[in-house]
């Protein structure tokens, strides 16, 4: 047992120190990856080249998956090349086991001390996550050599051996124990080297331990198909069409193990690297049989994965990638597009609420109150979203643009719940009082509420380009807005004291609308507050000073004779 938790306990840190890896690369070069894979898609070729290169770097096929599949829900890249990407990213993930099968132990305290310096000794985000990197990899060659001083007395244990022979009589079972560990771990990495591991301390043989690696190639396939189950079909064709090939070159390759073992014998005496060398060229051989006929995958994996004719539910967010949390530059334009998106339906409510005053047009009433439920489930999706990425380590930046993205949401979700809670309201009264405004002050509502949409999409614009003098030119709008409230409300009450009898009966209904109309500007126009308090143009204070001769808070002067009674 003491040896099992030791075995364990160096599979977690190199599990720990894979993530890290992973984590520091998406973080500091996550949107150049997702714009390689993008770009880089138009030929076979250049997307095998694409997908293998990725993976090299990020050291998990499953992370590439995930961008592909989220690219393919999106329609961004065509299903042949994104097969082609994840062949390419099946041999990626050979070239780490390639580097770690080599005695490169004694790198492991260089690589710590070099990552642990450069983290404490910089706040720039970039360099610390590469520090951060130089970590991950000193801890996956830390946990490696922690595996096999662990695994030294396995070697002798006889009930180990009695466990383990069926399995080399079982192929299919031994794949099958393997793509089982590989989903739980979710990373093929980690269980090749385990293998690779207690093959070269004679713990398992050589013709087990290449079916395990067999098996570890099939869970690394399942657990990207796992991951994108919940996501439409587009997404999960690419993880479908992985494990197929991937299940074909196991199904055919566990035969042919006994045949294979002595050419492996030839290329390397050391145990370790012929597992290496056999993991790599499976991965070689899937892409060189599958590789030309990708297209005749994806039109099996087409018929698997239909499209599916369904409404498009305007409720669910669209650009809210749960792939690229990992990289919070990436996660944070796409909640930046989401909320874009938001203010869309806003805007589209707040230019037909006086379409509904216009028109008294109760159908419209309702049509604009179902767009409040999407502006309120978008809202709820991307707090959820940005909460989650929260849990990642931000640097400054990042966390500003993720309290202004919050902020602003809410803000447009306060303008939402106006326009149904209040105008609609307001407007269903007008329609059953059959009521009217006179021709001056629906005029002046209109006019103000013209203005209030043109700042609703000044803003958008603002939140959009961080633009400093755009923020000051709607904050201007502020003050505006409410001088026009001021003018047309003293207006309405002047033709009130004329006598007429159309503001007399719209009186309440037509003051209601100007100051909802002024609240929701306040709302739109706050996006420009951190902007221009980052600039320091926000006065801390809007109160005049005040000389002490006018200061009415002072104490007043006491009678001398009192005072000296």
């Amino acid at each position: 047992m003491h040896i099992l938790i030791d075995i364990a306990g160096g599979i977690a840190l190199l599990l720990w120190g894979i993530r890290m890896v992973r984590t520091g690369v998406t973080r500091a070069f996550g949107s150049a990856i997702r714009r390689g894979i993008a770009v880089a898609t138009r030929h076979r070729l250049t997307a095998f080249t694409t997908g293998m290169a990725v993976t090299g770097i990020l050291q998990s096929s499953t992370a590439t998956a995930l961008i592909v599949s989220s690219f393919g829900g999106r329609g961004l890249i065509a299903l042949p090349a994104a097969l082609a990407v994840m062949l390419g990213a099946d041999v990626g993930s050979t070239l780490v086991v390639q580097v770690l099968s080599l005695d490169v132990s004694w790198l492991s305290p260089l690589f710590l001390l070099i990552g642990v310096v450069g983290f404490l000794r910089t706040e720039d985000s970039k360099r610390r996550n590469l520090s951060r990197i130089m970590i991950g990899l000193g801890l996956m060659l830390l946990a490696i050599r922690l595996i096999m001083l662990a695994s030294h007395p396995l070697r002798d244990a006889e009930t180990l051996s009695v466990v383990l022979r069926p399995l080399t009589d079982e192929p299919l079972l031994a794949i099958l124990l393997a793509a089982v560990l590989t989903w739980l771990a979710h990373s093929s990495l980690t269980v090749v080297v385990l293998v690779m591991t207690l093959a070269s301390l004679h713990v398992i043989s050589l013709q087990l331990a290449l079916a395990l690696v067999l098996g570890a190639n099939v869970g690394g396939a399942i657990t990207p198909l796992i991951m994108t189950l919940g996501q439409p079909p587009a997404a999960r064709r690419v993880p479908l069409g992985n494990l197929l090939m991937r299940l074909t070159g196991a199904a055919v390759c566990v035969w042919t193990i006994p045949y294979v073992m002595p050419y492996l014998g030839i290329i390397s005496f050391d145990i370790g690297h012929r597992v290496a060398n056999f993991h790599t060229a499976f991965n070689l051989a899937l892409a060189i049989v599958f590789l030309p006929f990708v297209g005749g995958v994806a039109a099996i994996v087409m018929k698997i994965l239909p499209e599916q004719a369904v409404a498009d539910d305007e409720k669910q967010p669209r650009y809210l990638e749960q792939s690229a949390l990992d990289s919070p530059t990436v996660a944070l334009s796409c909640a930046s597009r989401e909320t874009m998106r938001m203010g869309d339906v806003v805007a589209d409510m707040l230019a037909r609420s006086m379409e509904v005053f216009r028109r008294d047009d109760s159908n419209l009433v309702k049509e604009v109150e179902r767009c409040d439920d999407t502006v309120d489930s978008l809202h709820e999706a991307i707090k959820l979203y940005l909460t989650r990425l929260a849990r990642n380590e931000l640097d400054p930046s990042e966390s500003r643009r993720t309290v202004e993205i919050l902020s602003f949401t809410t803000n447009l979700e306060h303008v939402g719940d106006i326009i149904d809670k209040n105008l609609m309201e307001l407007a269903n009264k007008k329609i059953k009082a059959h009521s009217s405004f006179s021709k001056e002050g629906f005029a002046e509502i209109t006019s103000m509420h013209a203005q209030v949409v043109a700042n609703l999409q000044l803003a958008l614009n603002v939140f959009n380009s961080g633009d400093l003098m755009l923020a000051r030119k709607l904050l201007e709008q502020k003050v505006h807005i409410r001088e026009m409230e001021q003018r047309f409300s003293e207006a309405h009450y002047a033709r009130i004291g004329a006598g007429r009898l159309e503001s007399l009966e719209s009186s309440s209904l037509h003051l209601d609308v100007l100051r909802d109309l002024k609240r929701i500007n306040s709302h739109v126009t706050s996006v420009a507050y951190p902007i221009l308090e980052d600039a320091g143009q926000i006065a801390s204070s809007r109160l005049r000073a005040v000389k002490p001769s006018e200061d009415n808070s002072q104490p007043p002067a006491t009678d001398p004779n009192t005072e000296s009674r």
